[in-house]
């Protein structure tokens, strides 16, 4: 690991948890969860029972887990209407571990970037046509 003083270290690890909304899963190798924390209810996780099959209570990580020996990265996923997150899942001696970070303004940022090359783009087939039609 590279040599970062500490408190930069202490700095990015208080930002992550608060402005992106860190939450947590621990799931065994069978599926049942284990253990959770951080801010779930931001996700609309609630409700949560040990033991259980974690993809039974929660719906996007069905055929995800558990996992090989590689961590899996899922950038900006749609969780619901005006949720998004960054979904990171890794494996270790206790389990598989899921990591949400709150991703909605990275995803109010994309699409606003796609909505201006679709204007774009529209305009420029307008022109085309302009031109084509002299």
């Amino acid at each position: 690991m590279a040599d970062i003083p500490k408190a930069i270290v202490l700095y990015i690890l208080n930002f992550i948890i608060e402005e992106r909304s860190l939450a947590y899963l621990l799931v065994n190798k069978n599926g049942g969860l284990e253990a959770w924390g951080g801010k779930l209810t931001e996700y609309g996780i609630t409700n949560l029972s040990p033991g259980m099959q974690v993809c039974e209570q929660i719906f996007f990580l069905e055929g995800l887990l558990p996992i090989d020996d590689f961590p899996l990265f899922l950038p900006l996923i749609k969780i619901a209407e005006g949720i998004c997150a960054d979904v990171h899942i890794f494996p270790s001696e206790e389990g598989d571990w899921v990591l949400l970070l709150n991703s909605i303004l990275d995803e109010k940022h994309l699409s606003a970037m796609q909505q201006e090359a679709n204007y774009s783009s529209l305009a420029q087939e307008k022109s085309d046509k302009l031109i084509s039609k002299d």
